[in-house]
């Protein structure tokens, strides 16, 4: 999905966009571009470190909302089909 997409689709109110669900969804989405991305181009290091970063990134937003609102963190786990 293209970036406006990702945020209308997780934002919280009308003119939301950068609130830790929407952070939290572009990352995945990128994440998982980049991960397909290694399985065609195993080598690409320097990219791979971008994408660890990332993640870590996203670890630190995920553990942010989980302390601030449980309930908006289960649910936008459930919605990115994240932590089984």
């Amino acid at each position: 999905p293209i970036k406006s997409e990702v945020v209308a689709q997780f934002r919280i109110h009308p003119t939301d966009t950068g609130s830790a669900e929407v952070q939290v969804a572009l990352l995945t989405k990128r994440i998982e571009y980049l991960t397909q991305h290694f399985s065609k181009n195993p080598k690409d290091a320097h990219s791979r470190t971008g994408m660890l970063r990332m993640v870590s990134r996203r670890k630190g937003l995920l553990q942010h909302l989980k302390d601030e609102s449980p309930a908006r963190y289960k649910t936008l786990i459930g919605a990115l089909d994240l932590r089984k």
